[in-house]
């Protein structure tokens, strides 16, 4: 098969799609990957390290979409909708309930859109696993940084020091971003609380803190109790496919203290915290009602030397597969097969057609005309 991989175009996302190893394993097999110039030198690949693994480099964008198969990070942005054509082959994160526009046009290109974060192993993730476990992280790495004064925030130290308590982090969620951010937190001393409606997934976090977190039940009026005081808040919510839930209104977030931080890493599927908008590396943050809002949707954009082959070591096998078989992979992989969005000018997923129930009916009305 003939794989492309573009350089990635949002704003300092510095990941690619495949690391020059992962190119190795696929010409190995027979197949042509033509890899946009300096498409990896952001996660420090060279264009000579993907020429030793077998790639041809091709010097625009559209010599790399233009193939069978694109393999990329982040989802098509406008300037990229063009090169996407009937019968393509596109892997990537695309996180489509939050994005119609891109919907639509997915719908129409006549493309086969398989999404990441959508492929599902045994009711877990896997595609999404290793950045969430980098977003989960450096949520608490970046909130940190924000509460310094000279960043806008309250001057907080969050490990506090003997004699002064240390800061106060609240967490939304308490799947895997919202663990890994309470593995930092609680690394750098802070008092860490999280909540989530799974009282089973909160035993098993009992396991792993013991005392260390408090695990709350999630309702509306624990959450009310809690924001106010806390220094850092992270939304970490995630319903596959779907919006986030919106757990914190504008008037909860007004009665924090002026100089909190708020990061939410479910912003690309909308958000949990309604104050909250997506943001980008160049402008990581906005001040609204006094606090500080950090809404990056690629956030393991900013650790690409190891978010790129975290990624790839997930992602390799399923590249694999449809590499050697097209779309007949999916039939005998059902992981694979839920991550197909889009395919044949209609919306596949279920859940996705669920939150675009207008874009179903108009294809179903076209289809019949």
């Amino acid at each position: 098969m003939e794989i492309g991989v573009p350089k990635e175009t949002k704003d300092q996302e510095f990941r690619v799609g495949l690391s020059p190893a992962s190119v190795r394993v696929l010409t190995d097999r027979g197949h042509s990957v033509s890899v946009e110039t300096k498409a990896g030198v952001g996660s420090g690949f060279s264009d000579a390290d993907y020429q030793q693994a077998g790639a041809t480099i091709v010097p625009e964008a559209k010599d790399a979409w233009n193939r069978e198969m694109v393999v990329k990070v982040k989802e098509p942005l406008k300037s990229e909708y063009q090169f996407i054509r009937k019968g393509q082959l596109l892997f990537t994160y695309l996180h489509l309930a939050a994005n119609k526009t891109l919907t639509e046009y997915l719908i129409n290109s006549g493309a086969d859109a398989i999404a990441y974060e959508t492929v599902e192993l045994n009711r877990t993730l896997p595609l999404l696993m290793p950045m969430s476990v980098i977003a989960g992280r450096l949520s608490v790495q970046f909130g940190a940084r924000f509460l310094e004064r000279q960043q806008g925030g309250r001057g907080v130290l969050l490990g506090g020091i003997p004699g002064v308590s240390p800061g106060k982090v609240t967490i939304l969620g308490g799947g895997v971003v919202g663990t890994e951010a309470a593995k930092i937190a609680v690394g750098m001393g802070a008092k860490v609380q999280i909540f989530d409606i799974n009282v089973e997934r909160l035993s098993y976090l009992e396991t792993l803190f013991g005392s260390r977190v408090e695990l709350l039940y999630s309702t509306s009026a624990a959450i009310e109790t809690a924001v106010p005081d806390a220094d850092l808040l992270i939304g970490a919510v995630l319903i596959p496919g779907r919006n986030a839930p919106t757990l914190v209104n504008r008037d909860l977030v007004a009665k924090m203290r002026p100089g909190s931080v708020i990061v939410d890493v479910a912003v690309d599927q909308g958000g949990c915290i309604e104050t909250l908008h997506p943001t980008s590396h160049t402008q990581p943050t906005y001040v609204e009602s006094g606090v500080v809002h950090y809404g990056v949707p690629n956030m393991p954009g900013a650790v690409p030397w190891t978010a790129t082959q975290a990624l790839n070591n997930s992602t390799l096998p399923y590249v694999i597969k449809l590499a050697d078989l097209g779309m007949k992979a999916l039939d005998s992989d059902p992981a694979l097969a839920m991550g197909l969005n889009v395919s044949n000018y209609q919306l596949v997923h279920p859940v996705v057609k669920e939150v675009f129930k207008d874009l179903v009916a108009r294809t179903a009305e076209f289809s019949m005309t």
